[in-house]
């Protein structure tokens, strides 16, 4: 079952496509941590990459991260190993940390579902907003929500996030 917003984050323990050791106490000088569900095969992540670079270039100097964790079983998609999502976050010039779910438990403990699904924790590490990027993967000059984006700005000025909740968008969690 999915975080539900006012939920405290889950910790975590995870090694990085840059072969250091994260947990949300590694990002304790961050205002807000946006945990991703991503992951290299899904033509959504695909669409929505560009998107969520530029984000983390737009909000980094403001106190914000985001932290992409892929969850996926690397025998049924070879192409989410560990080794491949290193290749590729290094290609793309991934701007923050990207993590390895290996056994699967930090997207059960969020109740994640889908890549990409995106979960946005405050400076106390409560849940402010769940769901998807925005609202258009296809063709981002046809957006007419910014969900993540609305809701770091909402959380950065010290308001309720307008809209809390949307439906994530994407391929499925591929579970061992």
């Amino acid at each position: 079952m999915a975080l539900k917003i006012g939920d405290k984050a889950p910790d975590f323990k995870l090694l990085g496509v840059d072969n250091k050791t994260y947990s949300l106490d590694s990002f304790k000088d961050k205002k807000i941590v946006t945990v991703m569900f991503i992951c290299v095969h899904c033509p959504y992540v695909r669409a929505w990459e560009p998107r969520f670079l530029q984000i983390q270039k737009d909000y980094a100097d403001k106190g914000v991260t985001l932290v992409g964790i892929t969850s996926n079983d690397p025998v049924k998609f070879p192409e989410d190993s560990f080794e491949n999502t290193a290749k590729w976050a290094k290609e793309k010039g991934y701007n923050f940390p990207y993590l390895y779910d290996e056994d699967q438990s930090v997207a059960r403990a969020y109740g994640a579902e889908r890549t990409p699904e995106v979960f946005v924790f405050d400076e106390e590490r409560i849940l402010r907003y769940h769901g998807r990027i925005d609202d258009n993967h296809e063709d981002p000059t046809k957006v007419k929500h910014h969900y993540l984006r609305d809701a770091l700005d909402a959380i950065l000025a010290g308001k309720p996030v307008p809209i809390a909740e949307t439906q994530p968008a994407g391929c499925t969690i591929k579970w061992k």
